[in-house]
């Protein structure tokens, strides 16, 4: 036998008619497919903004379409199993590696509780493609976390979650008491280097996992602890929020299980000094008024080169980041402490998450530029002064970004990443959870027209600073003009950190009545030099995660001259497929070279951040 099977509980799906109230009882028609369960969700007794051309569906189509990206896979390969192409065939001269993609794989256990899907637990999938035969392969596993170990009885393979709520949390369902956090489920990022393949999360130890067959190998020492004796720290002296964090180390990670910094699951690759770049952050800055920062730089074996820490009078929430040649990047998503809702989360009554509440109390948005090496790159500069960009951003994936000197000693600085407003970014409300009722509502992804501006979209931000360091200018605007809702920005990384003239990501054509603005359901290439967007759409009850470049085997160094590799969700068949387009064609009729479909009882949720790594 190739494939082990697991069967759950039949999914529950709570569709009421789109013009009755939400209600909690649950109805459980014929699962989409036996190894699978699916988050409840209730509708709304009003419709969406309408955009573009729009497909006619029903509220309850377009719910359940969007149920089914949510939809627990609990089935995992033993052996690689042959994927065929049902469209097109491999090229020849598509290079042999392996695209990995991290993400949750279940969302409700064998109890009726449901998770967050940012805390479904993780499940590695793996397309080997052999460019040489012209084959691939597919595996995917269960990150074999402390968590899974916890919530798994392997005995009987049912799943009993013990916490629950965004970041984890509330301990078998219990509204007081509560007092572990921070659940680690390795969903978020993968990332191979120096021979090692390790499965991050944003607040946690990497795993490191074995490449071949995916087996977990356990928690992985990135050298996250120890940063005392060999940190380059700037930092100023001893003050009263030092005083506190004192205090509150020893609850945090002695009552709450906290790790003492935690690891955020963006990360960097400088190709010109074959470097891995990783930043944490300490854990109890999740209560201070302030944010300390230590960002690491490892060579190809993994030796650690340097720390840079990092103390930064301002209170925030950092997901993704940037950095340039002589800088780090951070834009300062800038939250505040919710006194009632941190009482309640110490308390165990609510996630840990409700002590944090946004902080749009600014116009501008403060972007922080941090020296990497020395105090000279600044010219003069104080770090702990923001550049203000004259719109409130809420920075969620950077796509690349770089400098260059001019020969009048002005430093030119361009970032190109998504970010969206404050009013619609909501760590609590992610994928329309609601973890008191257990429900997944998306139509708080999806904006009414008009509020459709304040959603994820794709923006250049340039600056320039003088000699010494003085800013001269900061502007923000949507890259090439293109105002559809869009994450997932990527380039080709030969590419990172310096100029660039083409950028991909995920967006979606808005022609669906009920949701518009995600899940998406576009590849957007852009040529940034001559100001065009071209695009290529799934079609109808079709959406597709984070787009992957791959450049050719044969590659003469042009930077489109290569293939993106993209996971397609096709809910309307419940199959997913491995997409290849030619990335020079996106835009034509003729731009998939082949379509590989993933066998159905495979079929996988949706995922978050992928990797391509070359043989």
């Amino acid at each position: 036998m190739m494939i082990k099977m697991s069967l759950p509980l039949p999914p529950k799906i709570f569709l009421p008619p789109s013009n009755s109230p939400p209600t909690h009882h649950h109805q459980a028609p014929p699962p989409l497919a036996p190894p699978r369960a699916a988050i409840s969700i209730a509708i709304p007794e009003t419709g969406l903004g309408r955009t573009g051309t729009i497909h006619e569906e029903s509220t309850s189509s377009a719910f359940r379409d969007y149920q089914s990206l949510f939809m627990s896979q609990r089935t995992e390969t033993v052996e690689p199993v042959v994927i065929k192409p049902i469209d097109g065939s491999i090229p020849v001269d598509f290079p042999s590696g392996t695209y990995y993609l991290a993400g949750p794989g279940l969302f409700e256990d064998d109890h009726g509780s449901t998770v967050h899907p940012l805390d479904g637990h993780g499940y590695l999938r793996a397309f080997h493609i052999d460019g040489s035969k012209r084959k691939a392969t597919f595996t995917a596993k269960y990150v074999k976390t402390e968590a899974k170990q916890e919530e798994h009885d392997p005995v009987t393979d049912t799943w009993r979650f013990t916490h629950r709520g965004p970041f984890s949390v509330l301990k078998g369902g219990k509204r007081f008491g509560n007092t572990k956090v921070m659940k680690n489920v390795a969903n978020t990022s993968v990332l191979k280097w120096a021979g090692r393949l390790l499965c991050l999360w944003e607040g946690g130890e990497p795993y490191e996992i074995e490449s071949g067959s995916l087996d977990t190998v356990g928690r992985f020492n990135v050298a996250i602890n120890g940063y005392d004796d060999d940190s380059d720290r700037d930092v100023a002296g001893h003050d009263i929020w030092d005083t506190a964090a004192g205090l509150l180390k020893p609850i945090l990670q002695g009552v709450f299980k906290m790790p003492p910094k935690r690891f955020l699951s963006h990360y960097k690759i400088d190709d010109r000094r074959n470097r891995l770049l990783t930043v944490t952050c300490n854990a109890e800055d999740m209560l201070l008024p302030r944010s300390n920062f230590t960002f690491c730089e490892y060579d190809s074996e993994f030796k650690l080169m340097q720390t840079r820490e990092f103390k930064i009078d301002d209170h925030m929430m950092i997901h993704d980041w940037a950095v340039t040649d002589t800088h780090y990047i951070l834009f300062a998503n800038r939250v505040k402490l919710n006194p009632i809702g941190s009482m309640a989360a110490m308390c165990g009554m609510s996630p840990m998450v409700s002590a944090l509440t946004l902080n749009p109390s600014n116009e501008s948005s403060p972007i922080y530029l941090l020296p990497r090496f020395s105090e000279k790159s600044m010219g003069g500069r104080d770090w702990r002064v923001p550049v203000e960009v004259s719109s409130q951003l809420w920075l969620i994936h950077s796509g690349n970004a770089y400098e260059t000197r001019e020969d009048n000693g002005d430093l030119k600085i361009q970032i190109q990443a998504s970010a969206c407003s404050y009013r619609w970014f909501d760590f609590q409300k992610m994928f329309g959870y609601d973890w008191q009722s257990s429900k997944l509502d998306p139509s708080v992804m999806n904006l009414n027209r008009g509020d459709d501006k304040l959603l994820p979209h794709l923006v250049k931000v340039s600056m320039t600073l003088d000699a010494i360091g003085n800013c001269k200018s900061c502007d923000v605007e949507p890259l090439n003009g293109w105002n559809k809702p869009s994450d997932f920005p990527v380039i080709n990384s030969s590419w990172s950190g310096e100029k660039n003239k083409y950028m991909y990501c995920a967006s979606s054509s808005g022609t669906r009545r009920e949701l518009p603005h995600f899940p998406f359901d576009m590849v957007v290439k852009f040529d940034l030099d001559s100001n065009t967007v071209r695009t290529w759409s799934t079609g109808a009850r079709r959406f597709v995660g984070e787009p992957m470049f791959v450049p050719k085997s044969s590659s003469e160094g042009e930077e489109d001259d290569g293939y993106i590799i993209v996971v397609e969700y096709a809910v309307s068949v419940e199959r997913c497929f491995l997409v290849i387009l030619d990335a020079k064609k996106i835009g034509e009729s003729d731009a998939v070279v082949t379509r590989l479909a993933v066998p159905r009882n495979l079929t996988f949720p949706m995922g978050f951040h992928g990797l391509w790594a070359s043989d």
